[in-house]
């Protein structure tokens, strides 16, 4: 399939694959191929149905780096690109440190890379070669976890990684399926050697799937729990959205939980609601696992004060204050006019310039216990010291120009403008 016709309903794998860009395909779409059997399918269904379908086609891949053979094999694929006239890009993971979990590390760092490179080229959704063999495994390794309902709902076909929508078309096509697509075609692909290494968790789900599947848990059985788990999920996630309505309030990129209606929620809700607003204030990527909030829960009865995943979590009155951390921010910086720590813009008065990036020493960093001795009226604020401490100012140097949030801006004609809302702590939830 070379041509620049919509694959016809005679070809079942195609028309899966592109019925999730219908009605409505995008301008620009991108496509992540690694060159193993799945991801060389999806980009030849892509190729054959884009330009018909007025889509600008872009494909990627990500050398990690971990094998010798990585950079052949990444030539390869843009040299399939290039014969069916797609325009490619490899990626080169750099920052690695050869610590920890390799492979959740790896699998981060391509989704970050490939997340860069698409926002970079306006392209708002990514294609991955994951398959219903890849989700049946994972269902697999969740439940040897011992994972709730999050884990088991396994991969979503949509989801969102910063300003990217990566889009799984083949969940519903099994991995054998797409190999004879292939060999119909006459077309080859290589297959990963680490695809066979028994060392990794997910090679020994493949295996365990081929002794279990006498006894019906296959891949069919497993999405079916991917798809029953997922639909549970969402209805969680429209609980806790409601819970944050009634909740929460969100203010100086902070937010505030309302203490006697959070104890009274329903566990799993309070404690997704937790995880929510300790993302959102504190950015981390991945949840806090469920025994730190656990702990979380049972010191806000307990004790006044605790930090978690970036935030400082404070309990007085009527009310949970998660603010962040002030020692998690202390070493950030911005350009002035730029978003800091995802939560502020400090804006130039009106009419007159902002310094440039390329001032020297001009920069947007935390106010810190340096910057708030220079602010002598910031008690009438209202705001408390620690959430100051993690606010926004305007540095030259090691001179204060501005801090908006501890008062010491009207002079100036500076503000702080909030990037966080009340609305953003709902919006996060359907996020990851």
């Amino acid at each position: 399939m070379t041509g620049g016709g919509d694959p016809g309903a005679s070809d079942p794998v195609a028309q899966a694959v592109i019925a999730h860009f219908r009605p409505d395909p995008p301008a620009r779409l991108g496509v992540a191929v690694s060159g193993g059997g799945d991801s060389a399918a999806l980009l030849r269904i892509l190729a054959d149905w884009a330009p018909g379908a007025g889509v600008d086609l872009h494909a990627v891949t990500v050398d990690h780096g971990l094998r010798p053979e990585a950079a052949d094999e990444a030539r390869a694929v843009a040299a399939l690109a290039a014969r069916l006239g797609v325009a490619h890009d490899t990626l080169e993971w750099r920052d690695r440190d050869r610590t920890g979990n390799l492979q959740a590390a790896a699998r981060q760092a391509r989704y970050r890379l490939i997340s860069d490179w698409a926002r970079e080229r306006d392209i708002a959704q990514v294609a991955l070669g994951h398959t219903a063999d890849d989700q049946a495994e994972t269902v697999l390794m969740a439940l040897a976890r011992g994972a709730g309902v999050d884990g088991l709902a396994a991969m979503p076909v949509r989801r969102r990684f910063g300003a990217v929508t990566l889009v799984r078309p083949m969940l519903g096509l099994r991995r054998m399926a797409l190999r004879r697509w292939l060999e119909a075609r006459g077309a080859d692909w290589f297959d990963d050697p680490g695809n066979a290494d028994t060392r990794f968790d997910r090679i020994k789900a493949r295996r365990a799937l081929d002794v279990l599947a006498p006894l019906g848990v296959d891949a069919a059985a497993l999405a079916r729990v991917a798809g029953q788990m997922a639909e549970a999920r969402a209805a969680l996630d429209a609980a806790t959205a409601r819970a944050a309505r009634d909740l929460a309030e969100v203010a100086a990129g902070e937010v505030t939980l309302a203490r006697d209606g959070l104890a009274a929620l329903p566990d799993e809700i309070a404690r997704r609601l937790l995880i929510h607003a300790l993302r959102m204030v504190g950015g981390a990527r991945q949840a806090p696992r469920r025994a730190a909030i656990a702990r979380l829960r049972a010191a806000i009865t307990a004790r006044p004060r605790m930090t978690l995943a970036g935030c400082l979590i404070t309990a007085s009155g009527d009310g949970v204050h998660i603010g962040r951390e002030p020692a998690a921010v202390a070493g950030l910086r911005a350009a002035p006019g730029a978003v800091w720590d995802r939560r502020w813009r400090l804006r130039s008065p009106p009419g007159g310039a902002a310094p440039s990036a390329a001032t020297a020493g001009v920069h947007v960093a935390a106010l810190g216990a340096a910057g708030l001795a220079q602010c002598p009226d910031w008690r009438q604020t209202g705001l408390t010291r620690e959430t100051l401490l993690a606010s926004p100012a305007l540095w030259h140097g090691d001179e204060l120009l501005a801090a908006p949030l501890a008062g010491e801006a009207a002079a100036r004609g500076w503000h702080a403008e909030p990037v966080l809302d009340a609305r953003a702590l709902a919006a996060h939830l359907t996020v990851e």
